[in-house]
């Protein structure tokens, strides 16, 4: 398979194809703001797209900042995790929803995910000491958690949840919004999402005026005003340029979501083998599809020879957090968690962004189909 030559041209996002579609509107975005002459994010300059935002994901608080990750930080930071509390969370997220813990000087415990990929909540609820503070669900894939279950674990034990919904902004548990059902809701807004900025930005939902409120110093030095420094704070305010984008791009959205949604239902359709799994959609869910994940044995081999010809794909995650080197102090080993260990040599990303054609959907999963055949 090593030689095959390539067949096809299917990337696995299409960030130039957005560009040349929206040029004319963004070369107009940049122009008032230079023109303008304000560069840094201020509450003014912020407010209308917070209040978009807050609106969209169904809550009375948003609060843009600069990164996702600082999304996380700061919700915890204001829920008053620090040294020594605990925080439950899954092993198979990106590395910013366990890091932001460490940072805190917290410890990040970490739960078992279930077929989906994500958080078992029969998991958090055996994870749960004296020291534990809060749960940190991830909506991994754009898919929501069984939130349901989580809220009542933490109700029970009057635990805060911090929905990292990074991946999963539109998505909807139940009738309910990604970020508007826990206390606080985390997204990103990094290029690969589908609400993207020019470069790095996020922003946290909740129905917590006061928390809101610390936040937006929080993220400007701890600044009540020029004068006048309430705590010490940090600098993770939404820049003027990525706000503006992202107003203009919030109107797009339903429309990105509604065609990836319509290439996942066609994948769906075509992708039965008993040799793959592919996670269903249950009743109770709106899955956004920020990414289509399929489950496959000989990943790794499936991958390089859709390489070869032509199909570019992804993995999210190959190596779970708690077997990084970076979390060797943590004491974890392989065989803690299986169900993410499984995973994670078998999960593969498929191109699902909106501007693949019907075509394109149908030789992606025709070709995934031939190697298992084979």
């Amino acid at each position: 398979m090593g030689c095959e030559m390539a067949k096809h041209d299917i990337p696995y996002v299409n960030l130039p194809a957005q560009g040349r579609e929206q040029l004319d509107d963004l070369k107009k975005i940049l122009e008032q703001v230079v023109l303008r002459g304000s560069f840094v994010g201020t509450h003014d300059d912020l407010a209308p797209l917070e209040k978009r935002l807050a609106e969209y994901c169904g809550t009375t608080e948003a609060v843009a900042l600069n990164s996702g990750t600082d999304a996380l930080f700061l919700s915890m930071k204001v829920a008053g995790i620090g040294e020594g509390d605990e925080v439950i969370t899954p092993p198979n997220s990106f590395v910013a929803s366990t890091a932001t813990i460490i940072q805190l000087g917290a410890k990040p415990v970490f739960a078992d995910v279930l077929s989906d990929q994500n958080v078992d909540p029969e998991k958090i609820a055996r994870s749960i000491t004296p020291r534990t503070k809060a749960i940190m669900p991830v909506h991994l894939t754009g898919r929501i958690c069984q939130m349901d279950e989580i809220m009542e674990v933490a109700n029970k034990h009057g635990l805060v949840v911090i929905e990292d919904a990074a991946q999963a902004i539109g998505s909807m548990y139940k009738g309910r919004l990604a970020g508007s059902i826990g206390h606080f809701g985390c997204f990103s807004a990094h290029p690969l999402k589908n609400l993207n900025a020019l470069g790095d930005g996020g922003f946290v939902t909740t129905n917590d005026k006061e928390a809101a409120a610390r936040m937006r110093r929080l993220r400007a030095h701890g600044m009540a005003d020029r004068a006048t420094i309430d705590e010490w704070g940090l600098v993770s305010r939404m820049d003027t340029l990525q706000a503006a984008v992202l107003n203009y791009r919030l109107d797009k959205l339903p429309d990105i979501i509604t065609k990836r949604r319509a290439n996942a239902a066609l994948y769906q359709k075509l992708l039965h083998h008993d040799r793959l799994y592919v996670p269903p959609d249950r009743n109770e869910e709106f899955n956004t599809f920020h990414t289509f994940v399929i489950q496959v044995d000989r990943r790794d081999e499936l991958q390089a020879h859709l390489k070869n010809i032509g199909i570019k794909t992804a993995i999210h995650y190959p190596v779970p957090i708690h077997l990084q080197p970076a979390a060797k102090a943590l004491g974890h080993k392989m065989g803690d968690f299986p169900m993410t260990e499984r995973q994670a040599n078998r999960i593969l990303t498929l191109p699902i962004n909106q501007y693949l054609t019907k075509a394109d959907v149908e030789t992606v999963a025709g070709e995934v189909l031939a190697f298992v055949n084979q």
